[in-house]
């Protein structure tokens, strides 16, 4: 696996952005979006970085940027509105870079937000949401194989809300136990539930 640090054009202005290389033969694109911007949400949260290993394990180029008025990336928070712009401005480049390869999109709490917003204008193989921000922003219906991750004990976003938006979808859940928010001590055991849940 190579990192890589770079720049591209934002709708904003320009955006710090980072990949995940794959060693072996590139089968596809992740895209992995950072929780809440005035929060203290950048591209290199643990939960973040620990997407982006594991979609590169599994033979993915993961991709990841800061969002507009992040880190070095121009341009102020816009509601997860200008955000999607963001991501889809890194996934142009990413199949310039890579060409059409099938989309992973994954998004931790706001950033799942953010993704259900790309999955509309973008064409995906997969969508992974991991403590998704449901009531605090308007989550809307995902596909029927979107992998949803919750800690059991998350302080954030809380579990119940969570089964609240996906019950109306009969939509799985996969919890878990004793985790918060932010999976302190437990980014071992995400890592594992998406390798098992994408390696197809």
């Amino acid at each position: 696996m190579t990192s890589q640090h770079f720049f591209i054009d934002g709708p904003s202005g320009r955006l710090e952005a980072a990949a995940a290389l794959t060693s072996g033969e590139c089968r596809g694109i992740a895209l992995v979006a950072h929780p809440h911007p005035l929060y203290g949400g950048t591209m290199d949260n643990k939960v973040v970085t620990t997407l982006s290993k594991t979609f590169s394990r599994l033979g993915l180029a993961a991709f990841r940027l800061n969002f507009r008025g992040v880190g070095q990336s121009e341009g102020e928070f816009d509601q997860g509105i200008g955000e999607t712009g963001d991501m889809l401005a890194l996934a142009d480049h990413a199949r310039r870079e890579l060409g059409n390869l099938p989309i992973v999109l994954a998004g931790f709490s706001f950033g799942g937000y953010v993704q259900t917003r790309v999955l509309e204008r973008l064409e995906a193989r997969r969508l992974v949401l991991v403590a998704p921000a449901v009531k605090r922003f308007e989550v809307g219906a995902v596909p029927t194989d979107t992998l949803v991750i919750h800690g059991e004990l998350d302080e954030v976003v809380p579990l119940a809300d969570v089964f609240d938006w996906a019950r109306p979808q009969n939509l799985p859940l996969t919890v878990v136990p004793g985790a918060g928010h932010f999976f302190h001590g437990q980014l071992n055991l995400l890592a594992k539930i998406v390798n098992n849940s994408c390696r197809c």
